[in-house]
C-alpha cells in the first residue's frame, strides 16, 4: 500500500513540474494581433504590404514593435499584386493584408493571378465580430465563399490559441505542391483577445525526389528521340535549378523553350534557347513542338495560352511521347496523359539531371535545334521591325537591350504593348520578369513597386498600356512615398489595343467601346513628386530615359505610338482589310 501511495505522489509530481516547466517555456500572454504578427516573424517573413483597416488595428499594432517593412498601398488590388510579386521572385509567400467587405473585394484580383500562376502568397482579411455573423452586418463576408475557388484554403480563425497553428498551416499550404494563394479571415473581437501559446517552428516546403528508374526512363527515351524538345514553365525554380537546366540542355544539344511569361526560366542567350510558346508566338517554333516526338514538360501545367487554345498537344493522349514533370500529384494526367509523369518540383528534379548520363554526341537532332535557334534569333531581332509612326519601338528595345544591366527586374501587366518586351528583351538571368500569366491588367506598376521595395539596388522598369496603367496608376504615389525611382515606359495609343485589334477581326469597322481618352502621364507622374517627360520621336527615347534614371525619382516616359501599330508585324488598317472591313 506504501509503495502504491509512493507511486501516485511521484506521478503527481513528475506531471505538476511537467506543466510548471511547460508553462514557463511559454511566452507571456499576447493579443491575438500579437501573436499573428510574431508567427510572420517567425516563419521568416521580411516585408508586408497592406491597405490598413480598422477590422485589424490590433495585427498593425502587432507590426509597430518589429522589423518587418510595411508598404502601404493604395488600393487592395495593388497590394495583393506586390504580394504575388514578392512571392514569383522570392519562392516565399508574399504577404499582403487588407480590410474586410470592400477590401477583400479588391484583393482579388491579386488572388486570381496568384491562383493562375502559381505563386505562393498568404492574404490576411479582416472580419466583422463573430457575434455579428449571419446578420449582414457592416462589410460582412463570407469569405469561404468569396474566395474558395480561387484559394488553395480559406479559412476563419475564430480561437485566438489557434492562431500559430493555423498560420503554420497556411505558410505549408501556400508552398508546397503547386503554390499558390491561401486567404485567412481575421474576426476583429479574436484579435483582441490574449492567450499564452508557443510560436510554430519556421515552415520547411516537403520535397519528392524523382525515382531513379525514371530518370534513366527519360534518358532512354531521350536516346531514341529523333527531335525532342523541352517546354519550361510553372514556379517552384531558383536560380540554381535554372543552372543545373541549362547545363544538361548544354550536355544533351537539349531544344528549350519556356512558357508564356516564364521567360527567365533558361537564358536566351544560351545556343539551346529556341523561344518562348505563347501569344503571337513564332509560327515556326509552334510548328517545331507539334512535329517533336519527345516533349519534356517541366514545372508547368501547358494551359490555354502556351498550348496555343490545347491545339500543340493531342488530348487526352498527345501524339507526342511526354514526360511531365510537376510538383502536384493532382496535375500530372489531368489533361495531357504522360508517357512519363514524375512529381517533383522543378528543383529536385534539376537537381537529379546531373547523374543522367548517355548524351549522343554529336546529337541526330543537332540540325534541327541550330535551325531553330537561328530562326528564334531572326524572330527576336527588333532591328527588323519598322512600323508606322515617329517613335520606333523595335529601335526602342534595342536601346534598352543595351542599356540595362542584366539583373533589371522587367515588370508589365496585360496587352498587346507586353509583346515589345516579351519578343524583343533577352532575359539572361532567373528572377528578372515579373508578368502575369492570367493576363491581369494593371500587373505592371504594383509589381514593380514590390520588386524596388524588395531589391533597392537593381534597376526596375515597369512596360504599361494606356489602359493596362490607369488600373492601377495610383500606386506610383507608393512608389513616391517610398522613394523608389522605378522607370514605367507608358505606351499610349489612345485605345484598348488588345480588344479593339480583336474587335477589329472579328467586327471589322464598328469600333465600340475601346477608345480611351488619356491625361497627360507625364503632368501625373510630376504631380505625384516624380519625374516625367513626353516621348513623340525615336530620338527622344534614349535621352528621355537617361534622365529619367539620372532624377533619382519615380519615373514616367509618356509615349506616343501610332494607333495603326497594333502589333509589331501588323497594323489595324490590314487586320481590318483581311476580315473584309
Amino acid at each position: 500500500m506504501c509503495n502504491f501511495i509512493n507511486c501516485i505522489v511521484l506521478t503527481a509530481h513528475i506531471f505538476f513540474t511537467t506543466m510548471n516547466n511547460s508553462t514557463h517555456s511559454l511566452p507571456p500572454a499576447r493579443i491575438g494581433g500579437h501573436i499573428l504578427v510574431d508567427q510572420l516573424v517567425a516563419h521568416g517573413v521580411s516585408h508586408v504590404f497592406c491597405v490598413p483597416g480598422e477590422s485589424y488595428l490590433a495585427v498593425l499594432d502587432g507590426l509597430h514593435d518589429h522589423s518587418i517593412d510595411v508598404t502601404v498601398c493604395r488600393q487592395e488590388g495593388g497590394a495583393a499584386m506586390m504580394a504575388d510579386a514578392h512571392g514569383k521572385l522570392t519562392g516565399e509567400p508574399g504577404i499582403c493584408m487588407v480590410t474586410r467587405g470592400p477590401g477583400a473585394a479588391n484583393a482579388m484580383a491579386g488572388v486570381h493571378i496568384a491562383s493562375q500562376d502559381s505563386t505562393p502568397m498568404i492574404l490576411f482579411v479582416g472580419q466583422i465580430e463573430r457575434g455579428m455573423r449571419e446578420r449582414d452586418a457592416f462589410q460582412e463576408m463570407d469569405y469561404r465563399a468569396v474566395f474558395g475557388t480561387q484559394a488553395k484554403w480559406v479559412t476563419e480563425i475564430d480561437q485566438v490559441e489557434r492562431i500559430p497553428e493555423l498560420v503554420s498551416r497556411a505558410f505549408h499550404i501556400a508552398t508546397s505542391g503547386r503554390p499558390g494563394p491561401v486567404v485567412i479571415a481575421l474576426p476583429e473581437d479574436m484579435l483582441i483577445e490574449t492567450a499564452q501559446v508557443a510560436d510554430a517552428p519556421r515552415y520547411r516546403v516537403p520535397e519528392t525526389e524523382p525515382a531513379t528508374a525514371q530518370m534513366h526512363a527519360l534518358a532512354e527515351r531521350l536516346s531514341r528521340a529523333r527531335q525532342p524538345v523541352a517546354i519550361l514553365g510553372g514556379s517552384r525554380w531558383d536560380a540554381e535549378a535554372v543552372a543545373q537546366f541549362e547545363a544538361f540542355a548544354q550536355a544533351w544539344q537539349l531544344p528549350v523553350a519556356v512558357q508564356f511569361r516564364r521567360q527567365t526560366l533558361f537564358s536566351t542567350q544560351h545556343p539551346c534557347f529556341i523561344g518562348d510558346v505563347g501569344i503571337g508566338g513564332n509560327p515556326q517554333l509552334i510548328q517545331f513542338v507539334k512535329d517533336s516526338d519527345l516533349i519534356l514538360m517541366v514545372g508547368g501545367r501547358f494551359s490555354e495560352i502556351p498550348s496555343q487554345s490545347y491545339t500543340l498537344l493531342d488530348i487526352p493522349v498527345p501524339k507526342q511521347h511526354l514526360v511531365h514533370v510537376h510538383p502536384d500529384a493532382s496535375e500530372l494526367n489531368r489533361v495531357y496523359v504522360a508517357s512519363e509523369a514524375i512529381n517533383t518540383s522543378p528543383r529536385a528534379f534539376c537537381g537529379a539531371l546531373a547523374g543522367l548520363s548517355g548524351a549522343p554526341a554529336p546529337a541526330p537532332w543537332a540540325p534541327a535545334l541550330q535551325a531553330m535557334r537561328s530562326s528564334y534569333q531572326a524572330w527576336n531581332d527588333p532591328g527588323r521591325i519598322t512600323h508606322p509612326g515617329p517613335l520606333q519601338m523595335g529601335q526602342v528595345m534595342t536601346y534598352l537591350n543595351e542599356a540595362l544591366p542584366a539583373d533589371t527586374i522587367m515588370c508589365n501587366g496585360a496587352g498587346n504593348y507586353a509583346t515589345w518586351l516579351h519578343r524583343f528583351y533577352p532575359f539572361t538571368r532567373y528572377g528578372t520578369q515579373l508578368a502575369p500569366t492570367s493576363g491581369s491588367m494593371g500587373y505592371g506598376l504594383p509589381a514593380a513597386v514590390g520588386a524596388k521595395r524588395m531589391y533597392p539596388d537593381r534597376a526596375v522598369v515597369c512596360f504599361a498600356g494606356d489602359g493596362c496603367f490607369m488600373m492601377h496608376g495610383q500606386e506610383f504615389a507608393t512608389a513616391v512615398q517610398y522613394k523608389l525611382p522605378i522607370v514605367v515606359v507608358l505606351i499610349d495609343n489612345g485605345m484598348y489595343g488588345t480588344i479593339r485589334m480583336h474587335q477589329e477581326r472579328d467586327y471589322p469597322g464598328r469600333v465600340s467601346a475601346t477608345a480611351l481618352q488619356n491625361p497627360d502621364f507625364a503632368a501625373y507622374a510630376r504631380a505625384f513628386g516624380g519625374h516625367g517627360e513626353r516621348v513623340e520621336s525615336t530620338d527622344e527615347f534614349a535621352p528621355a530615359f537617361e534622365r529619367a534614371l539620372a532624377s533619382g525619382k519615380p519615373a514616367i516616359l509618356h509615349c506616343l505610338i501610332d494607333p495603326e501599330t497594333i502589333t509589331p508585324s501588323t497594323t489595324l488598317s490590314a487586320i481590318r482589310q483581311r476580315s473584309g472591313g
